[in-house]
C-alpha cells in the first residue's frame, strides 16, 4: 500500500510526465439533449494508482471509451505520455479491460494471451505466466477454449495479460467485478506491485474498500463533471471514508431511500 505524505506527492507529480493526461474534454452522443462528459480535467502520473468513481450513468464508460479513441474527442485533448491518445505509439504504451464479456470464444486462455503479447511485441515469460494462472485459479484451463470460462475466470484472464504485458498505463472498467473474493485481493495487491514498479494505473470501480488499501488518488465523476479529485489521505482525514465522501456529493444521508 502506498501512502505518500500530500506534500511529496505533489512534489513527485510535478516533476513528470503524466502517464494520462486528459484535458478539457467534453462529449455528446448524437441526438442526445445533454453532454455526457462536460470539461473533464486531470491526469495519472507514472507510479500512481487512481481510483475513478461515481454512480451509473456519470460517464465513466464514456470518458475511459474516449480515451482509447473508441469514441472520437469532441472538444479538449488526450494524452499517453504526451503523446496524443490516438497515435499508434501511445496506444502500444496503454492498455484496456473493459468492463464487458467480448473475449474471443474461439481462443484458449493461452492464445488470448499470446495474441496480446504479439499485439504489444512483448515475449510472454512462461515461468510469471505459470505463477500468475496458479495465483488467480487457472492452472491447467490455459488450453480451454475461452467459451468454456465462466465470468469470473474471463475477468481473471483479463488482469493476468495485465500482469504480463505491464505496460506504463493500464486502465481497468469494472473488470475486478465478478472474480472470488482471494482473486479480488490478490489483484488489488498486483495492482499495488505494477504502480510501485513506476507504472500507472486508473481503475474504475465501486470497491471502495479496496481503493483505500491502494489508491493514491480519487476522481469522483457526477452527472459528467469531475467533482472531487483528492488523494486518499486526504479523504481519510476530511471525510472519514470514500464512502462518506460520495453519500456527501451524492446528497445521500443513512436511512434514505437512494441507499
Amino acid at each position: 500500500m502506498s501512502d505518500r505524505n500530500e506534500t511529496s506527492l505533489e512534489c513527485d507529480l510535478a516533476q513528470t510526465v503524466p502517464a494520462l493526461d486528459v484535458r478539457g474534454v467534453s462529449f455528446r452522443y448524437p441526438r442526445a439533449k445533454n453532454t455526457v462528459l462536460t470539461d473533464i480535467t486531470f491526469h495519472v502520473q507514472p507510479g500512481e494508482l487512481v481510483g475513478l468513481i461515481g454512480p451509473n450513468g456519470s460517464g465513466k464508460s464514456t470518458l475511459i471509451r474516449t480515451m482509447f479513441d473508441i469514441y472520437a474527442v469532441q472538444s479538449g485533448s488526450i494524452f499517453v505520455l504526451g503523446v496524443d491518445h490516438a497515435d499508434s505509439l501511445a496506444r502500444m504504451q496503454s492498455l484496456y479491460l473493459s468492463t464487458n464479456d467480448d473475449l474471443p470464444g474461439f481462443l484458449t486462455g493461452e492464445e488470448y494471451v499470446q495474441l496480446f503479447a504479439q499485439m504489444y511485441g512483448v515475449e510472454i515469460d512462461a515461468t510469471r505466466f505459470s505463477a500468475l494462472l496458479k495465483r488467480y485459479g487457472l492452472s491447467g484451463r490455459e488450453h480451454d477454449l475461452i467459451e468454456d470460462y465462466s465470468h469470473g475466470m474471463q475477468k481473471k484472464l483479463q488482469l493476468i495479460v495485465a500482469f504480463l504485458l505491464r505496460v506504463p498505463l493500464t486502465v481497468i472498467d469494472e473488470t475486478l467485478n465478478g472474480i472470488d473474493i482471494e482473486s479480488l485481493f490478490f489483484a488489488a495487491q498486483d495492482l499495488r506491485d505494477l504502480c510501485d514498479e513506476g507504472h500507472a494505473a486508473l481503475l474504475c470501480t465501486h470497491d471502495f474498500a479496496m481503493l483505500e488499501r491502494v489508491a493514491d488518488r480519487v476522481v469522483l465523476l457526477y452527472n459528467g463533471c469531475i467533482v472531487e479529485d483528492l488523494t486518499v489521505s486526504h479523504i481519510r482525514n476530511e471525510y472519514g471514508s470514500i464512502e462518506n465522501l460520495t453519500m456527501e456529493v451524492l446528497g445521500v444521508e443513512w436511512g434514505d431511500d437512494e441507499r
